[in-house]
């Protein structure tokens, strides 16, 4: 019989984990959310003494190492959102203890590890899922559904774009994602990632060619500063994609509405601002989060969407319904997107080599 209530611990505290994943994705802001029925946030896991107070001041248990948390008998899943080289090392000891297994993205740092996690799983009928929450927000999904019904007419082309400033000064340099580039924590692993499954679900076909060059360096870190990134689907729609954390744009808000994409179609196009973020397009939020359609020689049109769904809830609740159903949720899509995100990388390396992906 299935548990009442799935308890869950996040591993890795930081500042996304504690105000996205658990404040919003758990709903542990009760001003703002109602509790999610049925699973129960329990407790948190950090290397640094310092996030310990957040979590306690949210009634989790604190756990001074991932490996108890991951032993704790009481726990059913974790939410691992630590560093991007802990990904799969955490993954598979959660694994094999026996938890189900949310990741952020990406779900390793290699091709390899990510497949053993994903036949780990497979191994031991444990639901794996990678957090790839855009997918989630009601402005992407409209967006979709309007592509798909043929709002635009033929779509022959998509562009993506996740540019902002990060790394400019000493402490930013000095971070895991601009220090070490084998993290994949440069703007190809970090946004990049986002900008192609998004590519693929906003055009329901799978990218299955990569080019990628390197832009030019004005940062001081070790991660590449951004890149121009071309892509085929497999239903011949052409994309780019810009990514760099070298970009300033103006303020907060004319960052913040940077971060989206326009789609052509041989009727009209159509754009969102600020839906390739973390947001969900609650009130209250940094910026209004817009989709837009403009059909040639007209104004652009504003589109409505349907009522706000939070990015984050909408993976735990996914997950939890998982575990519930036995359908578990296998990690593919992570893989998927982790190859992409190689394939890019190797591309930028060779001077912009198409690579195909199968």
């Amino acid at each position: 019989m299935p548990k009442t209530t799935l308890r869950y611990a996040i591993i890795g505290f930081g500042g996304i984990a504690e105000n996205r994943i658990a404040k919003e994705g758990f709903a542990r802001d009760a001003s703002r959310f109602t509790p999610l029925a049925g699973i129960e946030l329990v407790a948190a896991a950090d290397i640094s003494p310092a996030r310990r107070a957040a979590a306690e001041k949210m009634g989790l248990n604190w756990h001074d190492s991932p490996d108890t948390a991951i032993a704790d008998p009481s726990i059913d899943a974790v939410f691992i959102a630590s560093n991007n080289a802990s990904h799969f090392p955490l993954g598979k000891k959660a694994l094999e203890a026996g938890r189900h297994v949310i990741l952020d993205k990406p779900m390793a740092t290699r091709l390899d590890d990510a497949r053993k996690l994903v036949e780990l799983a497979a191994a031991r009928n444990l639901s794996l899922a990678v957090d790839h929450m855009m997918l989630h927000n009601v402005y992407n999904i409209r967006a979709r559904d309007m592509i798909a019904a043929g709002a635009l007419g033929d779509v022959n082309d998509i562009t993506l774009h996740m540019e902002f400033c990060y790394g400019s000064t000493p402490e930013e340099a000095a971070a895991w994602r601009c220090a070490r580039p084998s993290e994949l924590g440069g703007p190809i692993g970090d946004v990049g990632s986002h900008c192609l499954y998004m590519a693929e679900f906003l055009t329901d076909s799978p990218v299955r060619s990569v080019a990628a060059v390197f832009t030019p360096r004005t940062l001081k870190i070790r991660a590449e500063n951004g890149a121009f990134i071309r892509f085929e689907t497999a239903s011949g729609v052409t994309g780019s994609s810009r990514v760099s954390f070298n970009d300033p744009r103006g303020n907060l808000a004319g960052t913040l509405l940077n971060l989206g994409f326009e789609v052509y179609g041989t009727k009209a196009a159509l754009r969102s601002y600020g839906t390739l973020f973390q947001l969900s397009g609650h009130e209250g939020e940094p910026i209004k989060l817009r989709l837009e359609i403009q059909e040639a020689g007209a104004a652009p049109q504003a589109v409505r969407v349907g009522k706000i769904k939070n990015i984050y809830q909408q993976i735990i609740l996914d997950h939890a319904a998982a575990v519930r159903s036995g359908c578990r949720l296998t990690g593919e899509d992570g893989l998927h997107n982790l190859a992409l995100v190689e394939a890019a990388y190797r591309s930028a390396r060779q001077g912009g080599k198409a690579i195909t992906v199968k």
